[in-house]
């Protein structure tokens, strides 16, 4: 790992004024491009001083909704450190009762703009899936939970895709797409803020092989890289 850069040095939870979501994507996309370097900002980096700032309030400046899978860690991926970024986990990156409820608290405690929904490449939970579909056999009822979520996503693909390493990859990205369209259109809180124009609902999809983040879905022509 690389020293450290002075790249937004004050935790961005210190300031009370909210970004706009413009600004948080391209932030986002500096953070990860310097994960992607191999380079960290001091801001990044926990101190007691950022811990003790953090303890009464925090400022987050996206929500991320990612998979639980132990190496798509968000924050480290976005080169992000404490109180930056507001994390849902859970396997298959899904859209869950409790899950929106959570980015939807976000969005309305906190004022947060962008809401990032993140698959992975290889994910698990998609794979499973496939693996469902093709032989209909689950151990556990709330593994089962999660597959019947992604279900209606990938299920149109697997007649039209015989490689197996291109239906994961084009299933993985359905998956994203359905989450995001979910939030977009699933929530009256969060259908309000993105009418008006207070909200940005995009899919990402994060390389495990290199690292980057595509952010391939939702991204209005003006802001895309």
């Amino acid at each position: 790992m690389n020293t450290p850069t002075n790249h937004d040095a004050v935790p961005q939870s210190s300031s009370p004024k909210q970004i706009d979501f413009a600004t948080a994507l391209q932030r986002l996309r500096d953070g990860n491009r310097r994960f992607v370097q191999d380079v960290r900002s001091i801001a990044a980096l926990a101190t007691t001083a950022q811990r003790a700032a953090l303890a009464s309030a925090q400022s987050p400046f996206a929500v991320i909704l990612s998979c639980a899978d132990s190496r798509v860690p968000s924050e480290m991926v976005f080169d992000q450190g404490l109180g930056s970024l507001f994390v849902v986990r859970v396997a298959g990156n899904i859209v869950a009762p409790s899950l929106v409820g959570s980015i939807e608290y976000a969005v309305d405690t906190f004022g947060v703009q962008l809401v990032v929904v993140m698959g992975h490449t290889s994910c698990g939970a998609v794979k499973a899936t496939l693996d469902y579909l093709e032989h209909p056999a689950v151990g556990s009822k709330n593994v089962l939970d999660i597959v019947e979520r992604i279900r209606p996503a990938v299920a149109p693909l697997v007649s039209s895709c015989s490689d197996h390493n291109a239906l994961l990859s084009a299933a993985t990205r359905a998956n994203v797409r359905a989450s995001a369209s979910q939030l977009r259109s699933g929530s009256p809180l969060l259908k309000s803020q993105l009418e008006a124009g207070r909200l940005l609902v995009v899919g990402a999809e994060y390389s495990l092989e290199t690292g980057v983040v595509d952010m391939f879905d939702g991204v209005p022509a003006s802001l895309r890289a």
